[in-house]
């Protein structure tokens, strides 16, 4: 079995190749290169494990034929097109744990900075001044910091926060009544956070929601005197209105980490009284480099080494303990999309995936995955879990997931139904020792099946002598029966016959097969 490649094109701690080389992989570490010398090079590789430095392009995805998954040793991935990533099937990772603590300190660093006017203090001293009255400070203990944000690192900083005797108020739309309670701190809305913050810290991804959440308008909704922190990314404040907000005296002071441009060469807000600013320190401690370094080697290996998926961005994760047990319901997931995709040749506008029994204790979204790309694959050779959502949201599909409590004939079951110009088309599966997929049910019907490799799909009239007919047929031209399945609605009714063959089934015979008398539908499968 060929080992997987990684390339890894950005600085690393050193004990990253050991881990992936450890875990069965070959690594190159290849750092510097251009966006051109990358695109030749790529194709060699299944993984690609990077910092900030390599921009992952839409022309270097293309050209990275054989690439399975990119991860980013740290939790910003601007430089990573995910859109393009996700059409080609290419899981993307970040280690948004790695760095938590150390971005956390830094805020609470820039919020006594602030509080004490630390750097200008510093270099007026060392100037040879002695401007004791000019640095006249503010306590943090009492004061209310208001927390735009409460996810993994804000919720560090809330923790600090409390332990400095602060008040810490909370905007997140994510942040539930419980976890706000868990956290000790008040869940608010934004202009109540506003009106009452002494300090503001920003702990929130960049997006379409959050650009500019600190707007000029939300700005002057602010407390007289209050502290801006914003360790998170640039873009989140607007910057012009922001120096405006200190240069008339509202905004006591403001520290930036991240800035809307980086390298922040030139900023409107430089040389500003009582502003403070650090390039892109956040995540800048030894401890935090070698973590999220050795995290993502980690990651990235569970995925190419077990199937286990961490951290991902734009596919369900699957841990290393969970794919063992999910591998045999996403392969019986894979083959019942794939059927129905198959058979039901049509304009597909709904799928319902529905799980009952042990299916129903799983994590769902895998096998809801695995079900699109068996479907998707009907419509395209290069589809997988990763770009099947993406493209079946490109056909406009609506999905639908049903969790059932109930117990039914099977000790687990999935079910997959999609809507049809004819009505809706059901198929159902379920796992034979826990390991081996079977199907069980094909449009309302009850037949059991094996569903791998060549495969013909005969419904007819349920009448003597039919069996005779098609196995002659087959016979008479070569082709080799390996298993025959039979199922009816009722006797004399509609039958619906499963064929494996040791072969494809040639088109001409396929139409012979047609013509025979009884035959209603006579379809070409394959898994």
């Amino acid at each position: 079995m060929t080992k997987p490649r990684v390339l890894i094109s950005d600085k690393m701690d050193p004990n990253a190749a050991r881990i992936f080389a450890e875990a069965g992989c070959d690594v190159d570490v290849i750092t510097g290169k251009t966006p051109e010398e990358l695109i030749a090079m790529i194709g060699a590789y299944d993984g690609l494990a990077i910092r900030s430095s390599t921009k992952v392009t839409k022309a270097i995805l293309a050209a990275a034929t054989n690439l399975k998954v990119i991860g980013r040793a740290g939790i910003g991935v601007d430089n990573v097109d995910i859109p393009a990533a996700s059409a080609a099937g290419v899981v993307v990772m970040n280690t948004p744990f790695g760095n938590s603590i150390t971005t956390a300190e830094h805020a609470i660093a820039l919020i006594f900075a602030l509080a004490r006017q630390l750097p200008e203090a510093d270099a007026s001293t060392q100037a040879g001044k002695w401007e004791k009255n000019r640095f006249m400070g503010v306590e943090v203990t009492g004061k209310t910091l208001g927390l735009i944000g409460a996810g993994n690192i804000g919720s560090i900083v809330a923790s600090r926060a409390l332990g400095l005797r602060m008040k810490v108020v909370a905007f997140d739309p994510f942040l539930t009544p419980e976890r706000a309670l868990e956290m000790g701190v008040e869940k608010a809305d934004l202009d109540t956070l506003l009106a009452r913050a002494d300090f503001i810290t920003l702990h929130t991804p960049l997006t379409s929601e959050t650009k500019n959440i600190l707007s000029a308008e939300n700005l002057a909704k602010t407390k007289q005197g209050v502290r801006i922190v914003n360790c998170a990314r640039g873009g989140l404040i607007d910057e012009v209105a922001l120096k405006a907000g200190l240069d008339s005296g509202h905004i006591a002071g403001a520290a930036l980490d991240v800035f809307v441009e980086e390298p922040a060469k030139a900023s409107p807000l430089f040389g500003t009284p009582n502003f403070i600013c650090t390039p892109h320190l956040g995540a800048s401690t030894n401890e935090a480099q070698v973590n999220v370094a050795l995290q993502v080697a980690e990651q990235m290996a569970d995925y190419l080494t077990t199937g286990g998926v961490t951290n991902a961005l734009n596919m369900p994760s699957l841990s290393a303990e969970e794919a063992p047990k999910l591998k045999p319901y996403m392969a019986l997931a894979e083959r019942l999309g794939s059927l129905v995709g198959q058979l039901a040749h049509d304009n597909l506008t709904k799928i319902s995936i529905e799980v009952e029994g042990a299916a129903a204790q799983l994590n769902m979204k895998p096998i809801t995955g695995a079900v699109l790309a068996g479907l998707m694959k009907c419509y395209s050779q290069t589809v997988n879990m990763v770009n099947a959502p993406f493209l079946a949201k490109e056909r406009g599909l609506d999905v639908r997931e049903v969790r059932h409590d109930r117990e039914g004939n099977y000790h687990t079951l999935i079910r997959v139904t999609v809507a049809t110009s004819q009505g809706d088309r059901s198929v159902a599966g379920t796992l034979f020792g826990n390991t081996s997929p079977r199907l069980v049910e094909i449009f309302g019907i009850g037949i059991e099946a094996d569903l791998a490799g060549d495969m013909m799909y005969i419904v007819n009239e349920d009448a003597p002598g039919f069996i005779g007919r098609i196995g002659t047929l087959l016979g008479e031209n070569g082709i080799n029966i390996g298993t025959f399945h039979l199922g009816r609605r009722q006797a004399g009714g509609e039958a619906v016959l499963l064929l494996s063959l040791d072969n494809p089934i040639p088109a001409e015979v396929l139409d012979k097969a047609r013509v025979l008398p009884g035959v209603k539908t006579a379809r070409a499968l394959a898994f």
